[in-house]
């Protein structure tokens, strides 16, 4: 999943890109509304994270903007306005959630995975497709009767086929929602978690269509 992060603070934007990266979501962080536009213009994700105290403009003309273009990516606010009407006018411009600095980082993520829930039409919790399922919680993935802990990236690259089960992603679609902006691409990361991942929970697991890329299959 991949994540962009509005928040002009820095030293608030770095610790919640650390947290989020350690929560295997991968994060491209910008720090005014110039390069928000521009950045929601060039990539395609999977939730925003926007403050409202931009050096440039305010963080609603973002929202609005990005709304009238007719992108219905999540967007969850992280404000330190805690007002009832800044809040009210934030949901009702079109956030899907507002959260008030300061906040604790594990109900940040709480509400990142209940945003990204309610995209995929989903209200369970887990991830699945019947025989492969996903704990976007603990990052455990079971696969019959076999379940295990998952590293950071291979919890995401996973997660990312089965937001899309019976879609063959290519290595360079996987390698989008596994490393944000910044972070150096190594070249056969995506063959070596595919193996990590088998290794734990079967061959099975993972279908690879040879010189086109890997899916799981879709659900029944």
């Amino acid at each position: 999943m991949r994540i962009l992060l509005v928040e002009d603070d820095r030293m608030i934007g770095a610790a919640l890109e650390q947290a989020l990266r350690d929560a295997a979501y991968a994060v491209d962080r910008v720090g005014d509304a110039a390069r928000a536009a521009a950045a929601l213009r060039l990539e395609s994700y999977d939730l925003v994270l926007l403050d409202l105290g931009l050096p440039d403009s305010d963080g609603t003309e973002v929202l609005k903007s990005l709304r009238d273009r007719g992108l219905d990516v999540p967007v969850l606010i992280v404000s330190a306005r805690d007002a009832i009407e800044s809040r009210i006018g934030g949901l009702d411009l079109g956030a899907d959630d507002y959260l008030v600095k300061p906040f604790q980082v594990s109900e940040l993520l709480a509400r990142i995975r209940a945003a990204l829930r309610r995209r995929g039409g989903s209200a369970s919790p887990i991830m699945g497709n019947g025989r492969l399922e996903l704990d976007p919680a603990s990052h455990e993935g079971r696969f019959g009767d076999v379940a295990c802990r998952l590293s950071a990236r291979e919890f995401a690259l996973l997660q990312a086929l089965l937001v899309r089960p019976g879609a063959i992603l290519s290595r360079a679609e996987l390698e989008s929602r596994i490393y944000g902006w910044g972070e150096e691409i190594e070249s056969n990361m995506v063959e070596v978690l595919i193996h990590s991942i088998r290794k734990k929970l079967g061959a099975e697991s993972i279908r690879n269509l040879r010189g086109v890329g890997w899916m799981v299959d879709r659900p029944g």
